[in-house]
């Protein structure tokens, strides 16, 4: 039997297909990951399963839908009574390692927004039933990852395994802000780091004014980035002379808002020189109204979590940012590879390269992400190297999902998936007729006067979003509007593909109703 393949599964965070040279940005520098690339498959047409960050990272895991495995939105932890494909592989033998962001918990500790509220004259159920879920995850056993009890490496907080990664070493949250084992390993480095991070602590840049953006003054060899990069060489280097496969996660925290790349990254990148999305300022949705008119009226405070409207300044200067930290873990990757090459593994190693969702990144006028199912923040890079290929190589235009990462790993693998894994072998099944993204939101942004609760479905040509509550949704023709700027949803001209479309989108659903647990019995 030949020895079985090892995998260098890569992932950034809030990381838009388009920003990357071998999705034809000619801008942002990324030849490490354009050779990835170059030598495997890159997948055009590759959807998120949930375009917000703790979602679509437990889709992953799981190869199942949000609505399926329950973290719905950011603040629901992935449960540990959920199967993961990294619990799969460490039962089939391999070792397995988990460096940079996981955020399948969540790490702010704030309270949440959307909570039990008893009501005036009836009985309020004990604490223990006001869930539907008795284990609604509450517990210490989902508090590991708050950054405000990060006191020692997570490895010393837990028993046994962390979804299945028996090594683990986190960076929690994002930008100059990273924490976890990260800031633990910063502080030893440095005594005084805490006096080096966030806005109060930047160095003077009078050219960007952009919200969320500061000069760091933390170094670049002190940032998570590189971190995350010295401990993936260190790792693979302690796996160089074991005869176990390994499969290891190399997550970083970034480009995620804030924008703080360190060092030359800061100004690598000329925001003059930065090209404005053509759907900038266009648009008419409610949500866009709103979120230009709060713009010119200073309302909307544009320092938190909540997608905002940009003057085209501040988006060329955010993009210019944004570039830099990618060139920046582009720079990581291309050590990391070398290091696989040096160490002899890189002829039997499988890289893997993804996000965790996009961002509008200027797209209507917009950044950051949240309830509007753009192309910028749904659709995201994925490519796949397996050295050892004959076949399959180049561009495949076939819709894939999130939820396919796991089935494709565990297939390339040889072992067999669990019973309930929702995903396709995006190397060996052909691809569905359309790909479903869910997204329920915790809390209300501008131009909502309630969370949302949105379904859309993408087809070969068309996406469709559906939301309950509001008297709007969406429809576009991809082929005709690759910009999304003309919705066809009430176009008499577009009811018959209305209607295809919404009978593909309740299939679908219906294909990923959950098929777990095994029965016990027949009756």
């Amino acid at each position: 039997m030949s020895k079985r393949p090892n995998f260098l599964f890569i992932i950034t965070d809030q990381h838009r297909a388009d920003h990357l040279g071998c999705y034809g940005n000619s801008i942002v520098r990324t030849p490490h990951i354009d050779s990835i690339a170059a030598k495997g498959r890159r997948f055009d047409r590759f959807y998120v399963a949930n375009p917000i960050c703790m979602p679509n990272r437990a889709s992953i895991m799981t190869g199942r839908m949000c609505s399926v495995h329950g973290a719905r939105h950011n603040g629901i932890p992935l449960s540990r009574d959920h199967t993961t494909f990294v619990e799969l592989l460490r039962d089939a033998g391999y070792a397995t390692g988990l460096i940079g962001k996981s955020h399948l918990q969540s790490f702010t500790g704030l309270p949440a927004t959307n909570v039990f509220q008893p009501e005036k004259g009836l009985h309020t159920p004990s604490p223990g039933l006001r869930d539907a879920h008795k284990n609604n995850r509450h517990s210490a056993d989902y508090d590991l990852e708050v950054v405000g009890k990060w006191d020692r490496p997570l490895a010393e907080r837990i028993e046994g395994d962390f979804y299945g990664f028996e090594h683990v070493e986190i960076a929690a949250d994002h930008a100059d802000h990273a924490s976890g084992d990260y800031l633990l390993w910063a502080r030893a480095k440095r005594s005084d780091f805490d006096q080096l991070v966030g806005p109060e602590n930047a160095l003077y840049d009078n050219r960007i004014q952009a919200p969320q953006a500061w000069r760091t003054a933390v170094p670049e060899d002190l940032y998570s980035t590189n971190w995350i990069a010295e401990r993936t060489e260190a790792w693979l280097t302690d796996r160089a002379g074991d005869d176990a496969p390994f499969f290891l996660q190399m997550s970083f925290p970034d480009p995620h808002h804030p924008f703080t790349p360190p060092g030359r990254y800061w100004d690598m990148y000329d925001p003059d020189e930065m090209p404005l999305p053509t759907s900038f300022g266009k648009g008419d949705l409610p949500p866009l109204r709103a979120m230009r008119q709060a713009l010119t009226s200073g309302t909307d405070p544009r320092d938190n979590q909540n997608p905002f409207a940009v003057t085209e300044e501040e988006a060329r200067q955010i993009i210019a940012l944004t570039f830099g930290m990618i060139t920046m873990i582009d720079d990581a990757i291309g050590r990391v590879l070398k290091r696989l090459s040096t160490l002899g593994l890189d002829d039997n190693t499988v890289v893997i390269f993804t996000s965790d969702h996009g961002d509008y990144m200027g797209d209507h006028g917009l950044m950051l992400k949240l309830l509007l199912h753009y192309q910028s923040i749904i659709r995201v890079p994925f490519l796949w190297h397996d050295p050892r290929a004959i076949e399959g190589k180049g561009v495949d235009t076939g819709l894939a999902s999130s939820i396919d990462i796991s089935a494709t790993i565990l297939a390339k693998a040889g072992i067999q998936p669990f019973n309930g894994l929702q995903g396709r072998d995006l190397l060996s099944t052909p691809p569905p007729e359309g790909v479903l993204v869910e997204e329920d939101s915790q809390r209300i942004m501008t131009g909502f006067d309630r969370p949302q609760r949105v379904r859309t479905l993408v087809t070969e040509r068309y996406r469709m979003s559906l939301r309950e509550g509001e008297n709007w949704d969406e429809l576009y023709d991809l082929e005709d509007d690759p910009d999304e700027l003309v919705n066809r949803y009430e176009d008499p001209s577009y009811c018959d593909v209305r209607q295809r479309l919404g009978e593909t989108m309740l299939r679908r659903m219906i294909a990923l109703q959950d098929r777990a647990p095994l029965p016990a019995y027949r009756a």
